[in-house]
């Protein structure tokens, strides 16, 4: 029998293996090393499309004066903070929770941000955002205003986020898309009907994955992906219906195929190109606005995703809490510190690691799998773009459905939890953001549960958070009185 005393176990022994099992707690949670490699996988193949986007999204903007951001460079910062991020997530937490450029911090900053000021300004602000954030965690005073929020609140954000990310993947599948009419603002497909190729490769992987699931097949979400990533490639070989931006019936953000080139070295020049002269080309006021729009954002958006994947993942207790928070909260914050000093914008956790959890992922071991297929994806670019948006998005609806389920644990016979619990649910997927779902949510529960008699329930954090976020829905008017 091996004893503790042993020094000459081989690696790959039942000893190192049940050494990893005791600081993941894979047992303990009902997990295997089997199920949080595939977890991790599927987070990863879900969420590989952000190596993509980001650099859309940053590298279209132009700042002030005139400048924009690299393509390849912001591709590869973005896969190396991500992995970077995701692995510290995982060790330090011990969490299956993945790190990535969130998507609203992104686009705010090339919206509204970098019109003022230049990139490596904008950056040094979400670096600033992601001090404050830590600060915060590091105090408690981040874990304080956690636990103030009630239990249905909490709840009510896992299903809002649900909700989110089944939209995500409607819209990114061409299921949904935009009318361009304010009556109805969204319809199904091309004019009301499901008129291309990639929308139909989307509904036939969530079909398949849906029965899988239905079925209780393990492997279920990474069977599906890769079904649907096989009928992609055939589609595109025989049709060639290419990318969207050239044909209405093409593929969304990248186009299934084999690349040519696989291999490419990552360009990392953006990494400490950071600045903080925007306090001084637009103002100290202006400046500390656009921080308080970026923590806003950042925290309570991290915080519902946190709050709706613990949920998912059954880790969280009656309260909504989950396993090491303080550290988790800590972290988050850290992948804020390191988006804005590679430039690759705030990172925070990923709302598409429920795609891992539903795989089976629980422990932080998926993290390290999933963090190492991003740091991979610097060198293998090229190999990112052959699962197509189309086929991610079935795998986001199917985790958007089971985080749906949670709605049964509220209850919602009074009308005073009702309303609040119905805003944040639908305001999240409507305005396509968390915190802002978060905020009508608060809001709503301090004025009317206090209106109802129920004041002395309310923690008194709650009404100062809910007061904030009454300054962060009515940040453009009193940013045009300081503007003006």
């Amino acid at each position: 029998m091996t004893t503790s005393t042993r020094t000459d176990v081989p690696p790959g022994s039942p000893r190192s293996t049940s050494a990893i099992d005791r600081f993941f707690e894979i047992t303990a949670r009902g997990s295997s090393v089997g199920a949080e490699v595939r977890g991790g996988l599927v987070t990863f193949v879900t969420m590989a499309y952000i190596v993509i986007l980001n650099p859309i999204i940053l590298s279209s903007a132009t700042d002030v004066d005139g400048d924009q951001l690299g393509f390849a460079q912001v591709a590869a910062v973005t896969a190396l903070t991500a992995g970077v991020m995701t692995i510290l997530f995982g060790v330090v937490a011990r969490l299956p929770f993945a790190f990535a450029a969130g998507l609203g911090i992104n686009s705010f900053l090339a919206v509204s941000v970098v019109g003022q000021v230049t990139w490596p300004e904008a950056m040094g602000l979400v670096l600033i955002n992601g001090l404050i954030i830590v600060l915060l965690a590091a105090t408690g005073l981040r874990r304080l205003i956690f636990d103030a929020v009630p239990l249905q609140l909490k709840i009510a954000i896992t299903v809002g986020i649900g909700l989110f990310i089944a939209f995500i993947g409607f819209v990114d599948a061409g299921f949904v898309t935009s009318t361009g009419q304010s009556s109805p603002p969204v319809g199904l497909g091309v004019q009301g009907s499901i008129a291309t190729v990639p929308t139909l490769v989307f509904v036939v992987t969530l079909v398949l994955t849906g029965i899988l699931v239905a079925r209780r097949v393990r492997g279920a979400i990474l069977i599906g992906l890769l079904s649907g990533t096989v009928l992609a490639l055939i589609a595109e070989g025989i049709w060639h219906f290419g990318s969207k931006v050239d044909n209405e019936g093409g593929w969304g953000l990248s186009v299934p195929a084999l690349p040519e080139q696989w291999v490419s070295l990552p360009d990392l020049s953006l990494v400490g190109q950071v600045s903080f002269g925007s306090f001084e080309r637009i103002g100290v006021l202006a400046a500390l606005m656009l921080v308080f729009t970026l923590v806003f954002t950042n925290f309570f958006d991290a915080m519902g995703t946190l709050t709706g994947l613990s949920k998912e993942a059954g880790l969280a207790d009656e309260r909504g809490d989950f396993p090491r928070l303080r550290s988790a909260l800590i972290v988050e914050g850290v992948g804020a510190v390191a988006g804005g000093f590679t430039s690759s914008s705030s990172n925070t956790v990923f709302i598409e690691s429920g795609a891992g959890i539903g795989e089976g992922a629980r422990t932080g071991l998926a993290n390290l799998v999933t963090g190492a297929l991003f740091l991979l994806a610097m060198f293998f670019t090229p190999l990112t773009s052959i699962v197509p948006s189309e086929v991610a998005a079935a795998a986001l609806v199917i985790v958007g459905a089971l985080m749906m389920a949670q709605i049964r644990s509220i209850d919602l016979t009074e009308f005073s939890v009702l309303l609040p619990v119905f805003l944040t649910i639908t305001v999240m997927p409507l305005t396509y953001s968390i915190a802002n779902g978060i905020g009508a949510g608060f809001i709503s529960w301090v004025i009317i549960r206090s209106c109802s008699g129920k004041a002395r329930e309310i923690s008194p954090l709650l009404w100062v958070v809910a007061a904030g976020f009454l300054v962060y829905f009515v940040r453009g008017p009193i940013e045009t009185l300081l503007g003006g």
